[in-house]
């Protein structure tokens, strides 16, 4: 009797032996790399949380290890790259750091073109799920694709109010999009990655950034400018905006089981798309406060110069037409798509 007892036991042990080296195995820990400090909005409002969220939902069995500030090497513009290549399995970025690399998810950067975070982020994980994904993003699974808030114009040392007070000022912009509405409407567009634009304004090489209110903390614009420009249309859209993406190792999703793979799924899509736009929201508004309370002058521009602004960049979204045609699509029906997706989800 003894004996049963103890090769029951036996086989009890190893049995549970087998079973947790088995959840060992199924454990995925998640390299997650983006291009800013801790303190970003990005960093501590929606990858932080989409990884606890992961973490819960596969009872352990997924986990994020983030690298913030390009902590696994390389610069901003070539982590889709380093997405692609599994240096990072997840990361966040922006498309218009490299320039003519994602030309249809560009139209959403196009000026005085998105009114809203949240319903413009649906149109546009509508357009990208149309039109862009297989093109543009071969080799990833996209988790999230959204715009961020209105860009405006952050200044060092000089309150700008026409557009003639912009000729000759140097500023930095996100996207070609961006550089080319800086182009058009007299500026000298500097076309870099956030960091390296931080330094320049610190320096006085640059005269002024054109982001969104969530960077201003994030980067200590609200110590590095003085002016804030605040430049809607009267449909309450911004001069322009940019795309972001989180984005996974395609190859990385598909070694998951399946029900790791739910997952993920379960945390990517048009409502993960329009939570984190919901967070970079959020931010906007804790941006203008911090700007505010350093001392900064915050102030709008008069209807009549912002529809002097909008005349002087209306060729820029004849130019991105023309460069889609030119590359084998219909531009005319991309543009005209996109605007439908927005005025869609803008009315609801």
């Amino acid at each position: 009797m003894k004996n049963i007892i103890s090769r029951t036991l036996l086989s009890l042990l190893v049995a549970g032996g087998f079973a947790a080296q088995a959840n060992a195995a199924e454990k995925v820990t998640l390299k997650v790399a983006h291009f800013l400090p801790t303190a970003s909005i990005a960093h501590w409002d929606m990858i932080e949380p989409w990884c606890e969220k992961i973490n819960k939902e596969s009872e352990g069995r997924l986990e994020c290890q983030i690298y913030p500030a390009m902590q696994l090497g390389g610069t901003p513009p070539q982590l889709l790259t380093q997405a692609r290549d599994g240096v990072a399995d997840i990361v966040w970025t922006l498309p218009g750091y490299t320039p003519g690399r994602f030309p249809v998810s560009e139209v959403f950067e196009l000026p005085f073109f998105a009114p809203d975070h949240q319903q413009t982020t649906r149109a546009l994980w509508d357009f990208s799920e149309k039109h862009a994904f297989k093109s543009e993003f071969a080799g990833l699974k996209p988790i999230g694709i959204w715009v961020n808030g209105p860009n405006y114009f952050h200044l060092r040392d000089k309150e700008v109010k026409t557009v003639e007070g912009l000729q000759g000022l140097k500023i930095r912009a996100a996207s070609r999009m961006s550089n080319n509405f800086l182009a058009a409407v007299g500026a000298n567009a500097m076309g870099m990655p956030l960091p390296q634009a931080v330094e320049g304004i610190s320096k006085g090489v640059l005269d002024g950034l054109m982001v969104p209110w969530e960077v201003v903390p994030a980067v200590k614009l609200d110590e590095l400018t003085k002016y804030h420009a605040e430049i809607k249309d009267e449909q309450g859209n911004g001069m322009a905006t940019s795309t972001m993406i989180y984005v996974m190792n395609k190859a990385k999703y598909d070694s998951l089981p399946d029900d790791l793979k739910k997952v993920i799924d379960n945390n990517s899509g048009a409502d993960t798309s329009a939570w984190i736009a919901s967070r970079f929201e959020a931010a906007d508004v804790k941006g203008r406060e911090a700007a505010e309370k350093a001392g900064g002058v915050v102030y709008s521009w008069s209807p009549e110069e912002v529809n002097k602004l909008k005349g002087a960049s209306s060729q820029v979204a004849q130019q991105w037409i023309d460069d889609m045609t030119s590359k084998g699509m219909n531009g005319q029906a991309l543009y005209d798509d996109a605007r439908a997706l927005v005025e869609k989800y803008n009315k609801k």
